[in-house]
């Protein structure tokens, strides 16, 4: 698959007009040094500490190198759902979210009050898995409610091509809601793309790197080929506050948590309950159809 660069948006950052009418063009934008690499950084040794701690680091090496030989373990695994929610429970990860100049490219955008949806995601994703690379896919299929929903995808560190990455379908959120299939991966489905002249996009990303794109925006996981490196990063979702929501996305991702569990080591308050402050249209989550199965949150 050949790969366009991605669009860097830093020199329209400040220009509303021109930030939507790009992202209307495109359905993504892409902005480089966005953030302070020092959050990025925490939330990284943070994860780093529970990988080390339940050997999926490889001992004696770099921790920040997340150098590993063992055997790859993905989402629905119960060794990985052990590990994954005590990612859930970092105050460092559910904090970034918040930082200012997401919200900001956010409420640009979306020109009203923003609601972050609480269900942040964590992704681990171990080398040479490749039959599990995230497959092709649309969000909305996952997180339904309102479609007019931007996830931040950021790295956690620098991510060169060898770690894979991510890569957008630039203009697919024109085609609107395509058919989906059951795949490997996370998420579990896979988007089926008719022939197009569309092309796929992406590019190296430094730490500080932000990458936007709209919840009918095609867009799939690059293959970790690095050899014993694992990728780590982090999917952050943001809305309309009046907008719908599903009331699933309202809990901890995955939903085996509950949030008294993940706040119970928390040094603040401050980000807790965030949502409350909204009177919030929630919906149910529906059955997608697809061969008469229901799917699971991306």
């Amino acid at each position: 698959m050949s790969l366009s660069p991605l669009t860097k948006s830093n020199d329209i950052r400040y220009d509303g007009l021109a930030l939507r009418q790009r992202a209307e063009c495109q359905g993504y934008l892409f902005f480089s040094a966005l953030i302070d690499p020092a959050p990025i950084l925490e939330i990284r040794r943070d994860i780093v500490s529970i990988l080390q701690q339940v050997g999926w680091i490889d001992a004696d090496t770099d921790p920040l190198q997340a150098l590993t030989s063992h055997q790859p373990c993905v989402s629905g695994n119960p060794e990985f759902s052990r590990v994954y929610d005590m990612i859930q429970r970092l105050e460092s990860f559910h904090s970034l979210a918040h930082y200012p100049s997401l919200f900001n490219i956010v409420e640009i955008l979306l020109q009203a009050n923003v609601l972050l949806q609480p269900s942040n995601i964590a992704r681990v994703i171990f080398p040479c898995n490749l039959e599990q690379t995230t497959p092709p896919h649309q969000d909305y299929v996952h997180i339904q409610g309102s479609p007019n929903v931007w996830t931040a995808w950021i790295p956690l560190g620098d991510c060169p091509q060898q770690l894979g990455g991510l890569s957008v379908l630039v203009g697919s959120h024109h085609l609107g809601i395509l058919p989906v299939s059951k795949s490997l991966g996370a998420g579990g489905l896979r988007t089926n793309i008719e022939t197009s002249n569309l092309e796929w996009a992406s590019s190296p990303f430094n730490c500080g790197d932000v990458l936007f794109f709209h919840s009918h925006t095609v867009h799939q996981g690059l293959s970790n080929l690095s050899g014993n490196q694992l990728r780590l990063s982090v999917d952050y979702r943001y809305q309309k506050a009046s907008d719908p929501i599903m009331n699933r996305l309202l809990g901890p991702h995955q939903g085996r948590l509950k949030w008294e569990e993940v706040y119970a080591d928390w040094e603040s308050d401050r980000y807790q309950y965030y949502w409350q402050k909204f009177s919030l249209q929630l919906l149910p989550k529906q059955v997608w159809p697809i061969e008469a199965e229901t799917i699971e949150e991306n």
